[in-house]
């Protein structure tokens, strides 16, 4: 049997995170490693970033982020379910703590998720293409509901579903990373229904048993971390400011 034909996509995440993570980024883009970036709007090199995407015309989504450093939304800088007192993201665990609480406010969300595709806009001067979730935000329950809204009503058609099959498996990851893993893979599972309705395609994402999904997908995405950085540096997500590495 003939296989169909797959486009391989390899996106490096955090785009704008910071200039020593930018340079690593395109230096792997201009070597043919990474086809694509997903731009973090809100991250402390984001201007810089949009300039280097533009001048090496680097195809570029959005990295939407409701977890890490400041909102874009001016009408979120004051009380929020979205923010801690100090006017940060309530972090990786945090925000996913709060959903369950059911203490985030659905309507903050789409109001943040409108406000960051704006100031793609304003950085890249078109829309993206696609947009997926930093840390996976975009699948938690609830949130993916207002992310395919969204992302139909601004005519984007791509996004990316984490399902990492097998994933439980991966003994070598250590016990916390791997319930986390699951927990983001069991979040796709249940967000498929609700971007799908929405005409949103998934953009398959790389796992263990690849030729499943060459038959289910077109578009195969790797998502990569391009960290030229210390590795003293390297943490988990609790809220507060985004790092900005000289």
């Amino acid at each position: 049997m003939a296989w169909p034909r797959v486009r391989l996509v390899i996106t490096a995440d955090d785009f704008g995170y910071c200039p020593r993570r930018d340079e690593g980024i395109v230096e792997a883009f201009l070597a043919g490693a990474v086809t694509s970036v997903s731009l973090l709007v809100n991250g402390a090199a984001a201007e810089s970033a949009a300039e280097l995407a533009r001048r090496h015309q680097i195809p570029t989504g959005l990295h939407a982020n409701l977890s890490e450093g400041r909102p874009v939304c001016s009408a979120r800088h004051g009380a929020s379910s979205l923010l801690s007192p100090e006017g940060f993201f309530l972090g990786k665990m945090g925000f996913r703590e709060a959903v369950a609480a059911g203490d985030v406010a659905f309507s903050q969300v789409r109001e943040e998720l409108e406000a960051q595709l704006s100031r793609f806009r304003e950085l890249l001067g078109r829309n993206p293409t696609h947009v997926d979730g930093h840390q996976h935000v975009h699948v938690l329950p609830g949130v993916c509901q207002v992310f395919a809204e969204v992302l139909q009503a601004h005519g984007v058609r791509f996004t990316r579903l984490p399902l990492e099959h097998g994933v439980g498996g991966c003994t070598w990851l250590e016990a916390p990373a791997r319930a986390f893993a699951c927990s983001v893979e069991r979040d796709a599972r249940a967000a498929v229904g609700p971007f799908s309705s929405r005409g949103l395609r998934e953009s398959g994402f790389a796992q263990r048993h690849l030729h499943t999904r060459f038959v289910q997908s077109p578009c195969l995405v790797l998502p990569v971390a391009v960290l030229p950085v210390p590795a003293s540096d390297a943490r988990v997500s609790t809220g507060g400011p985004m790092p900005s590495w000289a």
